[in-house]
C-alpha cells in the first residue's frame, strides 16, 4: 500500500505534501475534519459522515468546498491510488492561508483540503476475554464538542492524563453527568438496559455511536438516549466505547476497579458479534 493523499487538487506521496506555516489551520485550529471507516473499499456510512461534517463547517461558519458527490468521487479517487481495501479516510478542511496571521476571517482565501487514508486497528472479536480501562476526569472542554474541529488540544491533554494513569481513555463528566470519552463515544448497560448519553453540545454526535444505537434496535434490543449520571456509571454492568475507528470496545476497568466481572460483558459480546455480521456483509457488497 502507497502513502498516497490528496492536496488542494493533486494526488501525490505523502511525504511531498507541503503546507504553508502561515495556514490557519496551523496558527488557529481553525479547520474540520472526518473520519470514515473504509471496509472491503467502500466507504462505511459515509452520507452520515459527509452531513457531520457539513454540520461542522456550518458551525464555524467555513463553506464546504465540494459537494457530497464530489467528496466521494475524491474518497473512491484516494482509494484507488493507495489500493487500500480496509482504511480509515482522514479528511481535513481549514481556512487556508491569509496574506498575514489575524485572528478574524480573512476574505477571498481558498480552504486548504487535504486527505489520507492509514490501516484501520486490528478489531477485538466478541470472544476477547480482555477489556480496555478507563478513567473518570472532569470535562473541562469547551461549550462546542458538537463540532468536530482540529482545535482537539483539550482532548489530547485529557487522553494524556488517561494514559500517564496507565488508562486507554477517559470517561468525562460534567456537571456530574458522563457526556463521551476524549476520543470516543460511551454507552452504559445497567440491569440489562443499554444507555448513551443525550446529543448535545457537550458531545460529537458520533456515527458509530448511532450505527450501534441502531443495530441494537434492529435485534430488538432498546437502547436509551439519556442522561447517565456519575453514579451510574460507576455501577455499570458493562461499558463501551464507540468511534470510527475503535468501532466498539469493552471497558472492564474503570479508576482501577473491574467493570462487572473485569470480562467483556454479554451484551457487548453480542454487539460486537452484529457488527462483525454488519461489516462482513458490507465488505463483501451487501
Amino acid at each position: 500500500m502507497r502513502d498516497i493523499c490528496y492536496l488542494n487538487g493533486e494526488f501525490l506521496p505523502l511525504e511531498r505534501a507541503c503546507i504553508s506555516p502561515m495556514d490557519r489551520g496551523f496558527l488557529f485550529g481553525d479547520g474540520a475534519y472526518e473520519v470514515v471507516p473504509v471496509y472491503g473499499g467502500r466507504p462505511f456510512r459515509l452520507p452520515a459522515h459527509l452531513r457531520r461534517l457539513d454540520q461542522t463547517l456550518a458551525g464555524i461558519r467555513l463553506p464546504n468546498p465540494h459537494t457530497h458527490e464530489h467528496w466521494t468521487r475524491l474518497i473512491h479517487e484516494l482509494l484507488a491510488a493507495g489500493r487500500w481495501r480496509d482504511a480509515g479516510v482522514y479528511l481535513q478542511i481549514t481556512r487556508g492561508v491569509p496574506e498575514q496571521r489575524d485572528h478574524a476571517f480573512p476574505e477571498g482565501t481558498r480552504p486548504t483540503v487535504f486527505m489520507t487514508a492509514s490501516p484501520l486497528p486490528t478489531p477485538m472479536p466478541p470472544d476477547s476475554e480482555q477489556g480496555k480501562s478507563a478513567v473518570r476526569l472532569q470535562d473541562n472542554r469547551w461549550g462546542r464538542c458538537d463540532l468536530k474541529t482540529v482545535a482537539l488540544l483539550p482532548n489530547v491533554l485529557l487522553r494524556q492524563q488517561a494514559v500517564e494513569a496507565g488508562a486507554d481513555e477517559a470517561l468525562l463528566l460534567r456537571d456530574g453527568q458522563l457526556t463521551e470519552g476524549a476520543a470516543s463515544n460511551a454507552f452504559v448497560v445497567c440491569e440489562n438496559r443499554v444507555k448513551t448519553p443525550l446529543q448535545g453540545p457537550g458531545l460529537l454526535p458520533g456515527v458509530t455511536r448511532d450505527f450501534v444505537v441502531e443495530l441494537l434496535r434492529d435485534h430488538g434490543v432498546a437502547c436509551e438516549c439519556t442522561t447517565i449520571s456519575a453514579e451510574e456509571l460507576a455501577r455499570a454492568d458493562e461499558i463501551w466505547l464507540t468511534s470510527s475507528t475503535k468501532e466498539l470496545l469493552p471497558v472492564t476497568r474503570l479508576d482501577g476497579e473491574p467493570v462487572g466481572d473485569g470480562r467483556p460483558g454479554p451484551m457487548w459480546r453480542r454487539t460486537r458479534a452484529w457488527f462483525d455480521e454488519h461489516k462482513a456483509a458490507w465488505a463483501a457488497g451487501g
